[in-house]
């Protein structure tokens, strides 16, 4: 076998062992002294057992496996002498620190390290000692009986059906491989590993058959090696069959080498019989004598008192078909299909906004088509009436005078008998065919985006299939995080002496797997903070009317797009009054604090180094971790709240998106700046109406169903450092183009907030921002529209916390949340006094070529100018001696009419614009022409293509020298 797929399989086992630890792990944390050792449990736990110990022996993993054996005697024990042993907590300890040293054995293993035998000694090996000197070692009557029958109930069936089907699964896999690779060494894996399950089981029989195909399989002519495999499989399946149907004393010993030719030869003589679907019958394989009789006869001999539950052996084989195979991806892999598939959103939506694009395009040609038609029709009339005309007033002869040759014979004609059309009509009839030509061509257009669009909708649907099954395949249950916490708590109530219950509801909900890595450390803080914080000890809960034993609860759902997750305890609560005394004590504005509402005041839990225990434990000490639950929840985009009630307990409530990849949003206007405000937190939008609107306490609140809610007009939060100019609109229309008011849900209350202009909801794609500098509060990531520009994700609960702290608190006394980190956008103009934007002022660029001219007015426009264009250098020398005012001026040299350099001289001539800065932007590079131009009096000289940034800041260098100058005269 090669040494990559060794370790492979390799790999593949340790993760398998690891689902084996955490069956283990949970049997032993659900059994206590007062619960009797369930059945079906302890077998649970010693197949896992099991598995490990054959597993890791055909791996060469001998440590593990030693362990493994170790630990499935000591359940052995605890089976037989389930009814006689005291299973204490002592005990349990045992157990469970057991299959902690297999779980970081495993680890080992996992991450290519050696297990120093030293370590073992040392820290591994007195637990399993201690455990046998506990339990003893098991009996020879014990290993008999630990599978019999008890309680009216056999598991050798359903523990060889689970076990062996896997392997064959296995193996039918690689024979259906037409190369075959390893199949050898996959033969003889699996006769050691079945081997060692008939022997656990006590099937004599079994064990002897797999010893029988390890034998032929370890050194057979290489051609006959599938053969040999194909026969291993059959005669696994056979027994598999026999087992089930409780018929263990058939089950076959041995295969003959013989066997194999007879296999290959006989192919059609069982032909009727689909061994993949039927190998389960009980068919008597005739000797090879008769097997010759049958080959000439084609008849096959079966066995038919069995016949009868043929109907339903089948029906287990087309349900074992059914079963759908798994295949183990890294999860980088899936990460990678995911940004892709983003991609794949971001296009889909450009392709949308293309067609949009074109349609508006189409209906403007047909309107031009139609204007034009309606032109030639009044320039047909036109020629007419002055063709008619013409022919009347004709004095050189009469308009009967006419004669025409047909087929020889002359006819004259009266001029009213017979039209004339002279060049002008020709014309007028060719633009006719033309035009409708034109027609023509912008139906078949029409119909072409027609198709198109029913491509992109198909598009979007199947987008919309790959996205829902692409997530599924991302989602893991919320039970892959919370199974340690059982464990996590017992150890917990070992420790510290007390009796709390872990209660979880909604196991099954699934969660993205970056997002439930993203729970781990919070969920784990939060349960740790409940016991610690939280739970009272067991005499302070009964000197409260209390059970005794204290419950923490975890709770998760979906709810709409997001999902939610509540971690509650019947605990002490939180106290406010410590909340505000820590506060103050900490040196917040006492006026403030006090005059803080109580979610204000339990926000503040949240932040670093913000703690009202008194003593420090290893469990919380002083907060630290709170804040880290936030940060750890804003990287996925979610929040947390909580709510306290002192005596009662205290709730956290947990709300992440259901997905980090796509997101629907409504896509608002506010000081000419698009924002992404996520569909879900929005209640409601209409238009503003100003009668519906009071001031109140220095602000303004608006009447919503007879509620007033706080109202936030955007506009007056949002300043800039430099001016937006001719911010291009979507290719849609606003869905609401005016004031409009959304309602959107913040963590406690509605919030009316006022933006500008609505564009309507799209699906996007959504991507983190990267970098050093961090996003303004109030908004984390960021999403890609179809014609790519990049618009903020608005985070409300921050976004709102951030604009009620600021507009209450001095910037040099706030609360720790509030603080700024950003230098671009500022708070309340009124507190804040808004820097004015500068305005660069207007370049004037002279080139012949439109393409230039639009290109380079792009790049000035970005640097916040403004743009004044000419064809030459006489239409730039006329606007600027009719008026036009401009900074500086940007001009080619070769032009028509005048060029750059008549342009430099004429300029230079007149005394009101000679003091305007010239930069020559050309395609000629020499020095010759170089010079030139400065000796005629450029200020700078660029050649095409151009540094953007070096052309920009050489304009804003001309400029300031020329002020500077005009300052000092």
């Amino acid at each position: 076998m090669s040494q990559n797929k060794e370790l492979e399989i390799q790999r593949q086992f340790l993760e398998e062992a690891t689902d084996y630890l955490n069956t283990l792990e949970g049997v032993l944390l659900e059994i206590d002294s007062h619960n009797r050792i369930d059945l079906d449990k302890i077998n649970a736990a010693l197949r896992s057992a099991h598995s490990i110990k054959g597993g890791a022996a055909m791996m060469g993993f001998k440590t593990l496996s030693d362990l493994a054996h170790r630990l499935e005697d000591c359940l052995k024990v605890l089976k037989t002498r389930k009814n006689s042993l005291e299973f204490d907590t002592e005990l349990q300890s045992l157990l469970l620190s057991g299959v902690d040293w297999l779980r970081q054995i495993v680890q080992l293993l996992t991450e290519g390290n050696a297990i120093e035998e030293q370590w073992l000694v040392s820290f591994c090996y007195p637990v399993f000692d201690e455990l046998r000197d506990h339990l003893g070692e098991p009996t020879p009557e014990d290993a008999t009986t630990m599978l019999s029958p008890e309680d009216g109930q056999d598991i050798i069936p359903l523990l060889f059906e689970t076990e062996v089907e896997g392997c064959l699964q296995r193996l039918e896999s690689v024979l259906s491989d037409s190369q075959q690779p390893c199949l050898q060494e996959e033969v003889a894996i699996m006769a050691a590993e079945l081997g060692g399950l008939g022997e656990m089981l006590q099937l004599t029989a079994f064990t002897q058959l797999c010893e029988s195909i390890k034998q032929h399989i370890e050194a057979p002519e290489p051609e006959r090696v599938p053969e040999i495999a194909r026969l291993a499989l059959q005669a696994w399946r056979r027994s598999q069959a026999l087992v089930l149907t409780n018929q263990r004393d058939s089950l076959p010993t041995k295969i003959e080498l013989h066997e194999v030719a007879t296999f290959a030869t006989n192919t059609k003589v069982f032909s009727e019989i689909n061994l993949a679907n039927t190998e389960s019958l009980d068919i008597e394989l005739p000797d090879e004598a008769e097997q010759k009789t049958l080959v000439a006869r084609e008849i096959p001999t079966i066995d038919f008192k069995f016949i009868e539950q043929k109907t339903e052996l089948v029906g287990v084989g087309k349900e074992r078909e059914t079963q759908e195979n798994t295949v183990r991806v890294p999860s980088k892999q899936l990460e990678q299909i995911n940004d892709l598939f983003g991609e794949l959103i971001v296009q889909r939506n450009g392709l949308n906004s293309q067609i949009e694009k074109l349609r508006k395009l189409v209906r403007h040609l047909s309107q031009r088509v139609q204007l034009l038609d309606r032109e030639n029709q009044e320039l047909r009339i036109e020629c007419d009436r002055v063709a008619t005309k013409n022919a009347i007033s004709n004095s050189g002869r009469s308009l009967a005078d006419e004669t025409y040759q047909t087929q020889g014979i002359a006819t004259e004609f009266d001029g009213l008998e017979m039209d004339r059309y002279n060049d002008l009509n020709l014309r007028s009839q060719e633009v006719m065919e033309t035009i409708v030509q034109v027609q023509e061509v912008s139906t078949d257009i029409q119909l072409s985006v027609d198709d198109t669009d029913q491509i992109a909708r198909k598009l979007s649907k199947t987008s919309k299939q790959l996205q829902t099954k692409l997530t599924n395949i991302r989602m893991r249950p919320l039970s892959d995080l919370v199974e340690r916490f059982p464990r996590a708590l017992r150890d917990l109530n070992v420790e510290h002496g007390k009796n709390v219950q872990l209660k979880i509801e909604g196991g099954n909900t699934l969660i993205e797997r970056s997002i439930l890595e993203a729970l781990n450390d919070p969920l784990m803080h939060l349960l740790r903070n409940a016991f610690d914080h939280g739970i009272e000890d067991s005499a302070t809960r009964q000197a409260l009317g209390k059970p005794e034993q204290g419950l923490i609860e975890i709770k998760a759902s979906h709810r709409g797009n997001r999902t939610i997750i509540t971690i509650r305890d019947d605990g002490q609560g939180i106290s406010i009054e410590k909340i505000r005394s820590r506060a103050i004590a900490m040196k917040l504005d006492a006026a403030l604090v006090e005059s803080a509402t109580d979610e204000e005041l339990l926000s503040l839990i949240f932040e670093p180094g913000f703690s009202t225990s008194d003593q420090v434990t290893a469990l919380s000490g002083r907060g630290v971790g709170m804040d880290v639950v936030r940060n750890n929840l804003k990287l996925v985009r979610g929040d947390i709240k909580v709510d306290t009630e002192p005596g009662i307990g205290t709730t956290f409530t947990l709300s992440v998106p259901f997905t980090l990849s796509v997101a629907r949003v409504l896509l608002v206007e506010s000081n000419r700046m698009l924002l992404a405000f996520p569909t879900d937190v929005i209640s409601e939008i209409f238009l503003l109406q100003n009668d519906r609107i009071f001031p109140m306490s220095g602000s303004e609140v608006l009447n919503w169903q007879g509620t007033m809610l706080p109202l936030i007009r955007l506009g007056r939060y949002f300043e800039f450092n430099c001016p937006r100019h001719d911010n291009p609109e979507l290719e849609t229309p606003p869905a609401i183009n005016a004031s409009s008011v959304l309602i959107v849900k913040g963590n406690n209350q509605p919030v009316a907030i006022q933006v500008d202009r609505c564009w309507g909801e799209q699906e996007v794609a959504i991507r983190q921002v990267e970098g050093n500098i961090p996003l303004p509060e109030g908004f984390n990531n960021c999403t890609i529209l179809g014609d790519g520009r990049v618009v903020a994700l608005v985070n409300i609960n921050e976004l709102l916390y951030w604009i009620a702290s600021n507009q209450r608190t001095p910037r040099n006394n706030q609360l720790p949340s509030a603080r700024l980190k950003t230098p671009f956008l500022f708070l309340n103009p009124e507190k804040v006094p808004p820097t004015p934007a500068k305005e660069k002022g207007t370049i004037l660029i002279v080139d012949d070529s439109i393409n230039v001219r639009r290109f380079l007015a792009l790049t000035l426009e970005k640097g916040g100018y403004q743009v004044e264009q000419a064809k030459d250098g006489q239409d730039a020398l006329e606007k600027l001696e009719n008026g036009l005012k401009v900074q500086a001026v940007i001009c080619d040299i070769e032009m028509p009419r005048l060029d750059g350099y008549g342009f430099l001289g004429r300029i230079n001539s007149n005394v009101n614009i000679k003091n305007i800065p010239v930069a020559m932007l050309t395609s000629r590079s020499s020095n010759k022409h170089r010079q030139l131009a400065m000796q005629l009096g450029a200020s700078a000289y660029f050649s095409k293509p151009y540094n953007e940034q070096e052309l920009l800041r050489t304009l804003e260098e001309m400029i300031q020298s020329v002020a500077q100058t005009a300052t000092l005269n």
